[in-house]
């Protein structure tokens, strides 16, 4: 049996990691656009560089939570293949494998120029950091207004799933947002978000808490019914 699951910035609140979903727009105070598109890093790559130093050094400080674990649980018995809008590696620290990162990851650098010249990063990026082709790293990360490379891929994931599992994320933001569309119809979708904004039907089984809370026992539901 495989199972897909979409993870987003909800999952990742629970450990600490703040999201600007719900919050006008802001991102630690920051104007999303200023921090996360191409227009905000040519006008000024240095407060970008600033912006992604600090949350790569929070993520060295924070932790999986209980749904993070509850996922690799599920992955020791089943296909599991996990698809994440979120630049932490909070499902690795957890132990998940086989996890695909839409939006780019925080411990990855690039050049500029050439998105496959990447490179492990754990320090900060500073401005004159030069890539192997000489150009300017930057964070590994797509920006809004960025092709997501890894779509493809994501799509054939979810058209093959038994099972659909979506956490913490508002459903919102495209291309990801539509990946649950491309699930087989018969496929069981269980959907996990404190304000959804789509409503229950025959397939599709919404749970209106937080991840830390209702992905556990959800997992054990699909875990005793497809043992």
């Amino acid at each position: 049996m495989k199972i897909a699951v979409l993870t987003g910035a909800g999952i990742s609140a629970e450990s600490g990691i703040k999201t600007f979903r719900d919050n006008d727009g802001l991102w630690e105070g920051h104007d999303v656009m200023e921090v996360a598109s191409p227009q905000g890093w040519k006008k000024n790559p240095s407060n970008v560089l600033q912006f992604y130093n600090l949350r790569r050094k929070q993520l060295l400080e924070v932790k999986p939570n209980a749904a993070h674990f509850a996922l690799t649980e599920l992955q020791a018995r089943f296909d599991v293949q996990i698809v994440t809008q979120n630049v932490d590696n909070l499902h690795e620290k957890a132990g998940n494998k086989n996890v695909l990162h839409l939006h780019g990851e925080l411990l990855k650098a690039r050049s500029e120029h050439n998105d496959n010249l990447v490179y492990p990063w754990e320090k900060d990026i500073n401005l004159g950091d030069k890539a192997k082709d000489g150009n300017q790293l930057r964070p590994d990360i797509v920006w809004f207004g960025e092709a997501v490379p890894k779509i493809e891929e994501a799509t054939k994931i979810f058209s093959e799933a038994n099972i659909v599992i979506v956490i913490g994320t508002s459903l919102q933001v495209y291309p990801a947002a539509g990946l649950i569309d491309f699930a087989p119809v018969d496929a069981e979708i269980y959907l996990i978000d404190p304000n959804p904004n789509v409503e229950a039907s025959k397939n599709l089984h919404v749970f209106a808490e937080k991840a830390a809370k209702a992905t556990p026992r959800i997992v054990k539901k699909i875990i005793s019914t497809h043992a």
